[in-house]
């Protein structure tokens, strides 16, 4: 293997192509009261989605499938806790040297040697599963891509409409072509389990591709993505080339030249139980070796459009809403033909000084309002894995919370609070509300596809926050203590936790 000083790789003895992330566009609202003093939000996205391939034609979303082995391996991934799951994820390297050393820094590649684990590895996609998964109705563009990588250019060879298998296989064998198979977790239950406790463990949004190359043969050219990449290898053995990025932790998809791009910093092949991970930038190539049996792996991806520029982006908007409401200076009209002006000092100068001003006031902010993030991540992430009769998970059950009652958060790492602007219809006055988005309800058949949902969330006053922190805080509070001022409001507080779920009494 050849290596390099900024990689470590594991060799344990005893035992590409990312872009998993879709886009999701502009979100459409509407209100429905359910008491007066909190409100079901009820969530519409659009219908239609960014195709994620080359496709000609969508088709309607897939019947919900699911593909498993008849009796599967016992998993070796600790599902207790989002963090349990992410420290067996990456083991035998510890979470805290992972984020210290590797994170947004450079490669790291874990060889396994573990038969146990590559046996799992396999469960969790086979190039067999495609059969099946072509008999429910999947297609072109939307759910597979069929694609090659000839002199250093990706060519699409999909057909149009749904994917039937006999051609798929056909592409496969005769045109040595790739197959990637897009959000294969909603599908695969294990995927669904792995990739649900990463989104509770990063609070990001959590794609992946399978991507199945004939033996002798690339799919992709080389290329650098806007996301945290994990690769898992699942059947046969990839030969990949790491390089040094162009753009170090990228915001967007390129393609690279290969005479730009250098020799290898990394080399190496991936067998079944192997993990490669490297950051969102590094570019890089992978293919079958000659000789050998196809190769299947899995791409988790992760972090798209999670930086601190996204961030500020996001809460800078609420921000100037707010400073312009007590400060006149925001409130006053730009000078007259600013727009038509080819100079820009002076306007910088006095944009800089309302930076400094805003900056001031961040400082003493306590409640930072987001226009979207919170919100998008909570509507677009996969629903909790549950096996069950799933209408068990969403509709309430147990003890009916009164003032006597002593409660605790139910699903904590699928809810997020957040503060943002509220206009009343009835009145036209604008003010803060805190909103209480969650997952439960989201749809797993649609996860990172971006076609036609729905998700719910609440609203409360903002007299309501610390109310509301007390339960997320406390592993049991009793409702009596809440810090609410009349007993009313502390019990329609809990009442509407508890009609979505989100609470229990103890």
């Amino acid at each position: 293997m050849a290596s390099h000083s900024s990689t470590l790789a594991w060799k344990i003895p005893w035992t590409e192509e990312p872009g998993g992330l879709q886009s999701m566009g502009p979100l459409r609202v509407r209100h429905e009261f359910a008491c007066p003093h909190c409100l079901v939000l009820k969530t519409a996205m659009p219908k239609k989605a960014r195709p994620a391939g080359d496709g000609k034609e969508q088709g309607p979303a897939p019947k919900q499938v699911k593909v498993e082995a008849a009796c599967g391996p016992s998993s070796p991934l600790n599902f207790d806790s989002p963090s349990g799951l992410f420290e067996s994820f990456i083991s035998p390297i510890k979470t805290e040297t992972f984020f210290k050393e590797f994170w947004e820094q450079k490669p790291l590649l874990i060889q396994r040697d573990d038969p146990a684990l590559a046996t799992y590895y396999q469960s969790l996609f086979r190039l067999s599963d495609l059969k099946s998964l072509c008999s429910w109705g999947i297609y072109y563009g939307r759910d597979v891509n069929v694609c090659r990588c000839v002199h250093g250019k990706k060519k699409v060879l999909n057909k149009d409409g749904r994917v039937h298998f006999l051609q798929l296989r056909q592409d496969f064998d005769q045109k040595r072509a790739t197959i990637q198979f897009h959000q294969p977790q909603r599908f695969k239950d294990e995927l669904w389990r792995i990739q649900e406790k990463l989104e509770c463990y990063f609070g990001s949004l959590v794609g992946s591709n399978v991507y199945i190359t004939p033996a002798g043969a690339q799919g992709l050219p080389p290329h650098y993505d806007d996301v945290e990449v994990f690769i898992l290898q699942l059947e046969g053995e990839k030969h990949w080339r790491l390089y040094q990025p162009t753009v170090p932790l990228a915001r967007e998809y390129s393609v690279e030249a290969e005479d730009r791009i250098g020799r290898p910093t990394h080399e190496f092949t991936l067998k079944p139980g192997d993990l490669l991970y490297f950051p969102r930038g590094t570019i890089h190539q992978a293919d079958t070796p000659e000789g050998l049996a196809h190769s299947t792996h899995v791409t988790i991806s992760t972090y798209q459009s999670s930086s601190w520029g996204d961030f500020l982006l996001d809460t800078i908007s609420g921000l100037v809403f707010d400073t312009a409401k007590a400060d006149v200076a925001l409130r006053a009209g730009i000078p007259r033909q600013l727009l038509l002006q080819a100079e820009s000092i002076a306007v910088a100068t006095r944009l800089s000084g309302f930076l400094r001003m805003l900056a001031d006031r961040l400082e003493g902010t306590k409640e930072l309002p987001s226009a979207d993030m919170k919100k998008d991540f909570a509507m677009n992430r996969l629903p909790p894995y549950y096996m069950g009769d799933r209408a068990k998970l969403v509709a309430p059950g147990g003890q009916l919370p009164g003032l006597d009652s002593t409660v605790r958060l139910q699903f904590r790492d699928h809810v997020v609070l957040t503060v943002g602007p509220y206009q009343d219809p009835s009145d036209e006055t604008r003010g803060e509300m805190v909103y209480v988005y969650h997952s439960l309800r989201n749809r797993r058949d649609t996860h990172m596809m971006g076609n036609e949902t729905e998700s719910y969330g609440l609203r409360f006053p903002l007299s309501y926050m610390d109310a509301l922190k007390q339960i997320w805080n406390s592993s049991a509070i009793s409702v009596k203590d809440l810090k609410l001022t009349t007993d009313e409001e502390k019990q329609n507080l809990v009442l509407s936790l508890w009609t979505e779920c989100l609470i229990q009494v103890v």
